[in-house]
């Protein structure tokens, strides 16, 4: 995973050149990532992460890029897009178009070593990013294939396919999908603005204990903030059940940035629902049926969260919020 296209000195070469980035000391494919071809290049100017994008076309390439400049300039730990000589923030490559971004160290959290904490410090980073994505144009919030329309037809393509082991899946997704489409009036009052859309832990980097860098915004768009709230909570506040507790302290350092209205508090527990539906869904599609040999990324997860949040843990999760 992480390495779908082969990288060799020219190529590398060829970036760097493009970016200005100096003589090639050496490079390594990191293997992280679903979706496009990363490189760990080093030079004699530095260290630099290099992303191939992989079935992207230029206006979304200069889309991300637009938004991550302008988030990091408003103090959003992100590393910006570095500016090719042609001036783009990105350069052709192979047909394909490569981006290339200050090196950050950092390690990630696992699940496990989630404190309170750690939980509020991300917390308020969240809301960081929030409040500057509202204070951008809202023309810049693009539509995302994970709206529920998008879900509804991904769903109905594999809703019917024979294998016992999606059955009981894809009852549950079927009646979250509805809740979904029936609390839709909540979902749209909720504040709108610029998402991540899939901040887990593994789009953060962190050194002791504070954030290096938040990373990966290729699927950010438009959308519900505390519906992004949800994604992290699903991701950060779950160990093999729901973690109260790391939920409040998340939430609590979000409030200390952006304080959550009437609104959004309404949608919250409907917007947990949705999220846990949506990525038992995309791992059953893109994962599962595509056959991809991803143990990290079993829809089972998920479908545990879907499962723990129509019981008696998204009361408790309000109520302690």
């Amino acid at each position: 995973m992480g390495v779908f296209t082969a990288l060799g000195e020219v190529e590398l070469a060829a970036i760097a050149d493009a970016f200005g980035l100096g003589a090639v000391c050496g490079f390594e494919p990191i293997t992280a990532g679903t979706i496009n071809t990363n490189i760990a290049l080093t030079t004699d100017t530095g260290r630099f992460f290099i992303r191939l994008n992989e079935g992207k076309a230029e206006a979304d390439v200069a889309w991300e890029a637009r938004l991550i400049t302008a988030l990091a300039a408003s103090g959003v730990p992100t590393p910006p897009p570095l500016v090719a000589k042609d001036g783009r923030a990105y350069a052709e490559c192979m047909r394909k178009w490569a981006s290339a971004f200050p090196w950050r160290d950092g390690t990630h959290v696992s699940a496990d070593h989630v404190t309170p904490a750690i939980a509020e410090t991300f917390g308020a980073a969240l809301g960081e990013l929030h409040r500057a994505g509202l204070a951008l144009p809202s023309a810049w919030r693009r539509g995302s294939i994970y709206e529920l329309d998008h879900l509804l037809t991904r769903f109905e393509r594999f809703a019917r396919v024979d294998d016992k082991s999606l059955a009981y899946a894809i009852a549950v997704v079927r009646e979250e999908l509805n809740v979904a489409r029936a609390q839709k009036p909540t979902r749209a009052a909720a504040t709108h603005g610029i998402i991540h859309g899939d901040l887990f832990r593994d789009n953060v980097l962190w050194s002791g204990g504070d954030i290096s860098a938040i990373l990966d915004f290729e699927q950010s768009s438009g959308g519900s903030l505390v519906y992004d709230l949800a994604v992290c909570i699903n991701d950060w506040c779950w160990t093999i059940y729901p973690r109260i507790d790391l939920a409040a302290a998340l939430v609590a350092g979000y409030e200390r940035v952006r304080e959550l209205t009437p609104a959004d508090r309404a949608a919250l527990p409907i917007e947990i629902r949705a999220a846990a539906a949506r990525f038992t869904l995309t791992r059953i599609t893109d994962v599962y049926l595509a056959r991809v040999d991803n143990p990290e990324k079993d829809f089972r997860a998920f479908l545990a969260r879907c499962e723990a949040w129509r019981g008696p843990a998204l009361g408790q999760l309000t109520a302690a919020v």
